[in-house]
């Protein structure tokens, strides 16, 4: 469930990349390096993932644990691959490339509620939020806004794309996850159902 999440996850923000209509702040970021320093994005997406972590050990003492490694790995690996292998056309019509940016959010979100669903660790940037709101006493809400403000001048400047969709993306993913991770945890707790009784039966 973590990994197929994270690939699906991957899957949407490739989609969103490829309506060319705004990107995650991150996946700005992220745009903005590799355009700048050249490399892949995932490859970007692992280093500044790399650094995310360090800094949530030297500011909060958050140790790393091994779903961050593997969130970290993992969903830098998909993205390049999904791009590599040029599953997702480009659209030269609006209408068409608004469709697949709303399948790409959609998408997104219900590979972040299936990997989190599991609780094997949050991402490298989700425990770098969680560091912040400890040192400093601020609301998650507070520091999630300054942090991803941050990244998307930051990616900005370095040329990657911001556009309205950025926006809709900061909008419509927090409360599309609130649903998807409940739904994901009954799945998996229905799967643990079936599987009960014959373990009960091994054992």
């Amino acid at each position: 469930m973590f990994v197929l999440g994270l690939f699906i996850g991957a899957f949407g923000c490739v989609l969103a990349i490829k309506a060319n209509l705004g990107v995650a702040p991150w996946d700005t970021f992220h745009i903005g390096l590799q355009k700048t320093f050249g490399l892949t994005i995932g490859i970007w997406s692992q280093i500044v993932g790399v650094v995310v972590i360090l800094s949530s050990y030297l500011v909060a003492k958050i140790k790393p644990t091994f779903g961050m490694f593997l969130n970290m790995i993992c969903f830098g690996s998909f993205l390049d691959l999904i791009l590599w292998l040029n599953i997702v056309p480009e659209f030269e019509s609006i209408w068409l490339r608004l469709l697949v940016f709303l399948l790409g959010v959609v998408v997104m979100t219900i590979g972040i509620g299936m990997y989190l669903s599991p609780r094997l660790g949050a991402g490298p940037r989700d425990s770098f939020m969680l560091a912040m709101n400890e040192r400093l006493g601020w609301s998650i809400q507070k520091v999630r806004l300054i942090i991803e403000v941050t990244v998307l001048i930051a990616g900005a400047a370095l040329g990657g794309p911001v556009s309205i969709g950025t926006v809709l993306i900061a909008v419509l993913t927090g409360p599309m996850i609130q649903r998807t991770i409940p739904f994901w945890q009954s799945v998996m707790k229905k799967q643990y159902g079936l599987m009960e009784p014959i373990e009960r039966r091994a054992s």
